[in-house]
């Protein structure tokens, strides 16, 4: 069986491909359906892992930020269960389309990657139903809440709560997957400085005996997303602290002690450098 219960009708499932956990939340009213994989392919094996679990038909769709590993299975989720709304941050719908294209055009390089043609066949369906803040979903016997703690891995980051069974949804906003070594995705449209901040709503969202789920990797708890917290809270500091003294950007990485790889930290420097305001950054010293 594909999914595994981690809590009081709350099912994962892990799968190999990007290690990206897809995740139902069951109420009397039917199945939510959290990220959907990374191709109109991937996903007609979660819809069939859905059925083979038998708790019930899916009634409702949530994405936790645009990128395609979690949104390329909109189109298949509807397809099967009839027009479902799907449940979005408001940034993250605008770029849903936009960021599919990006990593079409990315695949369109790769010839050799086994997904590339399943991937670029897929049509991209955004969310429809989206919210700037927080909505409270109705699944019968159990509420849901849908929570934009701010941005961090992107600017449409949102996590999924669910108060009765003390589970947490996370997105990207945390990492557990060994395929990354547990490092988080600081990619180009990250923002470094903001993500430390938007943990610590997520943290203030749990208790101590939370499950969190990841985007991708195992189930954690809260302990481990206040560690990350506080090394992601580092690379924030430590990029702020270089540009106050003036390192320029394409000396950064080799001017300080990082908690992650350098490699791994690339664009989390030029983001930051770009972010910080003109008043916090010293021309570099010639």
């Amino acid at each position: 069986m594909a999914f595994r219960e981690v809590a009081d009708r709350v099912w994962v499932a892990r799968y190999e491909w990007f290690d990206v956990n897809v995740t139902l939340v069951g109420g009397d009213s039917g199945l939510l359906v959290v990220d959907t994989h990374a191709s109109a392919t991937a996903a007609r094996t979660v819809v069939e892992d859905i059925r083979r679990l038998g708790a019930g038909d899916v009634v409702a769709v949530a994405n936790t930020h645009e990128h395609f590993d979690h949104t390329f299975g909109n189109g298949v989720l509807r397809a099967a269960y009839g027009d479902l709304p799907i449940h979005a941050h408001e940034t993250a719908a605008e770029r849903t389309v936009p960021a599919g294209e990006r990593i079409k055009a990315a695949y369109d390089e790769d010839p050799d990657d086994p997904h590339r043609e399943e991937v670029r066949a897929t049509e991209i369906v955004p969310a429809d139903r989206t919210f700037s803040s927080a909505r409270v979903l109705d699944l019968g016997d159990r509420m849901v809440e849908l929570v934009h703690p701010g941005r961090g891995h992107t600017a449409g980051d949102l996590v999924v709560r669910v108060p009765d069974a003390d589970v947490l949804l996370a997105g990207d906003l945390v990492e557990e997957s060994a395929l990354r070594a547990g490092v988080p995705g600081f990619g180009e449209d990250c923002y470094p400085f903001d993500w430390p901040l938007s943990l610590d709503v997520v943290l203030a969202l749990t208790t101590p005996a939370s499950v969190v789920v990841p985007g991708h990797g195992a189930p954690v708890d809260r302990d481990f997303v206040d560690e990350q917290r506080n090394a992601i809270g580092v690379v924030a500091e430590t990029i702020r602290d270089l540009a106050g003294r003036g390192v320029p950007v394409d000396q950064a990485l080799d001017a300080a002690e990082w908690p992650y790889p350098r490699a791994e930290l690339a664009a989390a420097v030029r983001r930051g450098y770009e972010q910080l305001p003109r008043s916090q950054k010293r021309l570099p010293l010639v």
